[in-house]
C-alpha cells in the first residue's frame, strides 16, 4: 500500500494534509520535511535546526506492541533535539486515542499544557482542537515548543494552502495560543 493511503485510512480526515501538499513539501523542502517508511510505519517530520515535529507517526496493527514506534522515536532522540507533535485528546469512543498518549508518555514526552492549538479544518469545516506533547532533552521550556510549533504551522501546515485547498488556513495567532500563567489540565495525569 503506498505510503499515503496508509496515513489516509488511520488518520481522521480532519488531521490529514493532501497528497499533493505532503509531496511538495518532500520535494520543496529536502533538508527540512522527511519521510520514513517501512511495510510496517511510515513517519513524516520536520527536522529544523533546533526542533524536531512529527507530523505523522504510523505504525500498522501487524507491528504494534513490538518496539517499532519505540525504535522510530529512539532515532528522533539520538538527534538530541526537542521533539514536538500533536495528539487528540482523549476520545473514549476511539481507543487509540489513550494508546497513543500512554504510548508517547512511556517515550518520556509532557504535555505542553500552556499551549492551546484549534486549528479550523478546512475539510470539515469544524474546530480541530490538539494536544500538543514535547520531548526535551534539555530540559527546553515551553516557550521553545510554541516558537518551534509558530514555525511549523507557518512553514509546513500552511504552505501554498490556497493553491492545494483552495483556500487559506487561518492565521498562526488564531490558532497557536501560549497562556503563559494560565495552563490547562495535563492530559497525561489521566492516563
Amino acid at each position: 500500500m503506498h505510503w499515503y493511503d496508509k496515513l489516509n485510512q488511520y488518520f481522521p480526515v480532519e488531521e490529514m494534509k493532501s497528497q499533493e501538499h505532503m509531496e511538495a513539501l518532500l520535494k520543496d523542502f529536502p533538508e527540512y520535511y522527511h519521510k520514513d517508511e517501512g511495510k510496517y510505519h511510515v513517519l513524516m517530520y520536520v527536522e529544523a535546526e533546533d526542533f524536531i515535529f512529527v507530523d505523522y507517526l504510523f505504525v500498522s496493527n501487524e507491528a504494534r506492541g513490538q518496539g517499532l514506534g519505540h525504535q522510530l522515536v529512539e532515532k528522533l532522540k539520538e538527534k538530541d533535539k526537542p521533539i514536538i507533535l500533536e495528539v487528540e485528546p482523549i476520545n473514549y469512543k476511539d481507543s487509540d486515542t489513550k494508546k497513543r498518549l500512554k504510548f508517547y508518555q512511556r517515550e518520556g514526552f509532557k504535555h505542553a499544557t500552556s499551549i492551546g492549538y484549534r486549528r479550523l479544518s478546512l475539510a470539515t469545516r469544524e474546530v480541530n482542537a490538539m494536544e500538543i506533547l514535547y520531548w526535551a532533552p534539555n530540559n527546553e521550556n515551553e516557550d521553545v515548543v510554541y516558537q518551534a510549533l509558530v514555525k511549523t504551522y507557518n512553514k509546513i501546515h500552511t504552505y501554498n494552502d490556497i493553491h492545494f485547498y483552495g483556500e487559506a488556513y487561518e492565521p498562526v495567532d488564531k490558532v497557536v495560543q501560549f497562556n503563559n500563567g494560565q495552563e490547562q489540565k495535563n492530559i497525561l495525569d489521566d492516563i
